[in-house]
């Protein structure tokens, strides 16, 4: 059985091309163990940054918005409580999780500076361009529908 690496659906064994998107069919086998071993989650991923193939299509059309609240602070818990079985919701609930967390992190740093004027404004103005970003590189991944992880953080799993 194989799978278009563009969409993630099912190829007739006959096709050149994939009926849903059109995109020409690649004979790859780890992409196509990528997607069909969905258990396994995106945790598991051998390749890393990008787990699209992994995730249903109409699952990504559905929770786009979801997904996109993910990356805006505690509004994470929004996609994560609001669609539990949605995999790409919960994949950018996990992001913005991880995010938020790193931003907390960054802005107590930056506290302990402080009483240093000058080096309060360098952390502190490092914690916000950081933070506006790695919000925007999230943000797009969303709208785009894209499963990518956040350079850095993303890797980190909390939210199974």
């Amino acid at each position: 059985m194989a799978f278009c690496g563009k969409c993630g659906t099912q190829l007739p064994d006959d096709s050149a091309v994939c009926p849903s998107c059109g995109a020409p069919r690649e004979d790859n086998a780890n992409q196509q163990q990528g997607y069909n071993n969905q258990q396994t989650g995106y945790a598991g991923y051998v390749n890393g940054a990008d787990f699209t193939g992994q995730m249903d299509p109409n699952d990504i059309q559905q929770n786009k918005v979801m997904a996109v609240l993910a990356y805006f602070g505690i509004l994470f818990l929004i996609p994560a409580l609001a669609a539990p079985n949605s995999r790409f919701a919960k994949f950018h609930a996990n992001q913005g999780l991880v995010l938020f967390l790193f931003e907390i992190a960054l802005s107590v740093l930056a506290s302990i500076f402080c009483w240093i004027p000058f080096l309060n404004a360098i952390v502190g103005g490092f914690v916000t361009i950081a933070a506006l970003v790695y919000i925007i590189l999230g943000v797009v991944n969303a709208v785009n529908g894209e499963a990518k992880e956040l350079p850095l953080i993303g890797k980190i799993s909390i939210i199974k």
